[in-house]
């Protein structure tokens, strides 16, 4: 893997890294994503400046932690294409991931919507290769006449993004998501013509 200046890291460096994005995915589940840099630091053994010249920002971590987590998302997304009754099914079922995968850590949702204005941000990166896999889906499914032709993907990324951030509200019930999900897919769904 090639560090922040394109070159691939020294094997000492390399085991840095891992072990601070290993001990960064216990310490964010445990805290959320308030958790502090430097408390994950400490816990890694490692000085803030280790830290900071892998992960110079929040973002950037968050981008890796979310980058080792891609491998499970993307053998969903095969399961989806291959398991999938048709188009509309497997975007409903895309959606249900991308819920899933937004709620890896408390309180995730937010710095994941709000990189997708800000076009520097390392994240943004990774939710618009997932905007665009939405959009696949969605094409499919409004070439089948099961999505509504006005609906864009990026509102449904969006609106995954949400439905994950609201199954993390004090408010909400443990099925909270799943009929959430549900008004979403009613929202997107096509009306049969008679």
């Amino acid at each position: 893997m090639a560090g922040t200046t394109g070159r691939a890291l020294r094997a000492d460096a390399q085991r840095n890294r891992d072990h601070i994005l290993d001990v960064a995915e216990a310490y964010l589940l445990e805290h959320g994503i308030t958790g502090t840099l430097d408390g994950i630091a400490k816990s890694a053994g490692v000085g803030p400046g280790t830290l900071y010249r892998h992960f110079p920002n929040r973002e950037s971590l968050l981008a890796a932690l979310l980058d080792a987590r891609q491998g499970a998302l993307d053998r969903r997304l095969d399961t989806i294409r291959a398991q999938s009754a048709n188009a509309g099914s497997a975007l409903q079922e895309w959606l249900v991931a991308v819920v899933e995968w937004a709620g890896a850590f408390e309180g995730l949702p937010e710095p994941l919507r709000a990189a997708m204005s800000v076009q520097t941000s390392p994240l943004a990166l990774t939710c618009q290769g997932y905007v665009k896999i939405t959009d696949m889906f969605l094409a499919e499914a409004q070439r089948e006449g099961s999505a509504r032709e006005d609906v864009r993907g990026r509102d449904l990324f969006l609106a995954a993004l949400a439905t994950s951030w609201m199954g993390g509200a004090a408010l909400a019930e443990p099925d909270s998501t799943k009929t959430i999900i549900e008004l979403i897919r009613k929202g997107w769904a096509s009306t049969p013509q008679r």
